[in-house]
C-alpha cells in the first residue's frame, strides 16, 4: 500500500521531492521505493526529466488501479466503523436530473425512514460525468445512462424508466392559456435548449424536423434547470425539460406545461454499476428501493437485455 500511495503522490506532484515530502520520506528513500515498485511490476512506470517526473503508459494504468484500490480500503475502513457503530454504512449515488424529484426522492426518503443511520451522498450531473466518477470509485452507483460511444465492458446496466419530455414556459406566458398549441406557433419565440451534443437536443431537433418547422433563431443553450427557471421567469422564452421535472415545478407554480406533445423519447435511464464489484448492504438496499419505486410507477417499457445488479452479493 505504501508503494501505491507513492505512485499517486508522484502523479499528483510530478516530482520525487514533492512526493517524498507528502509521504514523510527522504528523497533517496522515495527513489528506492519507486525502484522497488518498478521491479515488482517489471517495467518502467515513470520517466525522469529536467522538469520532474511523468508516468509512462504503464504508470498511468497502475495509477488508475491504485486510486481504486486505495479508495476501496478507505471505504472498507468506513464500513467497518459503521458496522461497529450499529449502522449499515454509506452510499454514494449519482443521478441525472430526471429521476430526482419523483423516483429517487421517493426511494431515498423511504430508505431513510427505515434506516435513518444510513449515510447517503447524492451527486446530480450528466451521465458522462457520473459514469466517469463511478469508474474512478468516487460513486457506488449511478441512476442514468451509459454515454453513447462509451466502452461499457466494465459496466452493468439495468433499465428503470423512460424519460418523457415536456415543453414549458413561465405561468403567465401567452401560449400557456391555450387549450392546444402547435409547434409552428412557438418557433417565433426565443427558446432555451440543451447543448448540441446532448441526447435531449437530438430529440428536440428531430421534433422540429418532423413538424417541418425551422429551429428558433434566438436560443440559449444550457442543461441546467437552475439556470432555465429564472431565464423563463423573466421572459417569454420556451424550454424543453423532462416531464418529471416539469410536473414538479408546475405543481409549485414555477412553470406552465404547454399543451403540445413531444413525440420523441430518450432511451430509458437505469441503474449503472461496475461489474465484478460486490455491492455493500447499503447499496443493495438503495437498488432494491429504486426497483420497487419504479415498479410502483409502472415497469420500464424497453425490452432490453440487462445485467442484474447487486444480486451477486
Amino acid at each position: 500500500m505504501r508503494h501505491l500511495r507513492l505512485a499517486l503522490a508522484l502523479a499528483e506532484h510530478g516530482s520525487l521531492r514533492g512526493a517524498a515530502s507528502e509521504m514523510a520520506l527522504t528523497q533517496p528513500a522515495a527513489t528506492k521505493a519507486l525502484h522497488e515498485l518498478e521491479d515488482t511490476v517489471g517495467t518502467l512506470l515513470f520517466t525522469r526529466h529536467a522538469r520532474g517526473i511523468t508516468p509512462t503508459v504503464f504508470g498511468e494504468a497502475l495509477i488508475r488501479y491504485a486510486r481504486v484500490a486505495l479508495s476501496d480500503l478507505d471505504a472498507l475502513h468506513d464500513e467497518l466503523a459503521a458496522i461497529a457503530a450499529g449502522e449499515i454504512g454509506k452510499v454514494r449515488i449519482g443521478a441525472i436530473l430526471a429521476p430526482v424529484p419523483d423516483l429517487l426522492a421517493g426511494a431515498i426518503n423511504g430508505l431513510k425512514a427505515r434506516h435513518p443511520q444510513l449515510h447517503i451522498a447524492l451527486q446530480v450531473d450528466t451521465s458522462d460525468v457520473l459514469v466517469q466518477a463511478l469508474r474512478q470509485d468516487a460513486l457506488d452507483v449511478v441512476v442514468g445512462r451509459i454515454p453513447a460511444g462509451s466502452l461499457a465492458e466494465d459496466l452493468a446496466f439495468e433499465p428503470l424508466c423512460e424519460e418523457v419530455l415536456s415543453i414549458v414556459a413561465r405561468p403567465g406566458h401567452p401560449q400557456a392559456r391555450k387549450r392546444s398549441v402547435r409547434l409552428a406557433s412557438l418557433s417565433s419565440y426565443p427558446w432555451i435548449i440543451q447543448p448540441a451534443a446532448s441526447p435531449m437536443r437530438q430529440i428536440i431537433d428531430q421534433t422540429f424536423r418532423d413538424a417541418r418547422v425551422p429551429l428558433p433563431e434566438d436560443v440559449i443553450e444550457t442543461s441546467s434547470i437552475m439556470a432555465t427557471l429564472p431565464l423563463l421567469a423573466g421572459s417569454d422564452r420556451i424550454a424543453v425539460v423532462p416531464s418529471a421535472i416539469a410536473g414538479y415545478f408546475a405543481a409549485m407554480g414555477a412553470l406552465a406545461i404547454l399543451p403540445v406533445a413531444m413525440r420523441g423519447r430518450l432511451v430509458p435511464y437505469g441503474i449503472v454499476a461496475r461489474k465484478r464489484r460486490t455491492a455493500t448492504p447499503g447499496v443493495r438496499l438503495l437498488i432494491d428501493a429504486l426497483r420497487a419505486a419504479c415498479t410502483a410507477g409502472g415497469p420500464p417499457s424497453a425490452a432490453t437485455a440487462v445485467s442484474r445488479i447487486g444480486r451477486r452479493g
